[in-house]
């Protein structure tokens, strides 16, 4: 568990490498976390290791706009696929935002848009993987597990100019 301003994230990690991390209200962290102890064969426990404690590090940098990069051993899972999506997040630097369609050319498969907002939405070792800098092509804030409002307030840290995305449904400008 590791407490942050937008909430608290639960943190998987052996002693080498981050597994999960996810915000609390994250409607899949059941599902990721049965996976895990599955591919654990059950030898997830609860504590505290030196990776753990580097992560918690790297977000109070993080949220403390202290440094807005991380450096961590990461064992994401997921298919190649999946994993070739979250490589190209990882390229998108702070303050920087992207969309869909242009994460999907980015990875060469330009008519694979909806693919790669699945792949995105897989991921689960949010903020580090910067998912949150994904948006809709017509500027809507969209695809964030950990909520909309977090989406924002993860940007805004970023320095991102939110005066030209909108969210959906709502209709209005932020």
């Amino acid at each position: 568990w590791i407490d942050t301003p937008l909430g608290g994230m639960v943190c998987v990690a052996d002693r080498q490498r981050l597994h999960l991390l996810e915000f609390i209200e994250r409607r899949a962290l059941s599902t990721e976390m049965r996976r895990l102890g599955k591919a654990a064969h059950g030898r997830i426990g609860l504590g505290r290791t030196a990776m753990t404690d580097r992560v918690e590090t790297q977000l109070e940098a993080y949220f403390g706009k202290k440094n807005l990069g991380f450096d961590l051993s990461l064992a994401p899972g997921g298919t190649p696929f999946q994993r070739l999506v979250w490589d190209e997040l990882m390229r998108i630097p702070p303050g920087v935002t992207i969309s869909y369609s242009e994460l999907a050319r980015r990875i060469g498969r330009p008519e694979a848009t909806r693919a790669v907002a699945s792949a995105k939405g897989a991921n689960q070792i949010a903020v580090v993987i910067p998912c949150h800098r994904v948006v809709g092509s017509n500027g809507s804030l969209t695809g964030f597990a950990g909520g909309i409002d977090k989406k924002i307030k993860l940007l805004e840290l970023e320095g991102v100019d939110m005066s030209n995305f909108f969210v959906p449904n709502k209709g209005t400008a932020l």
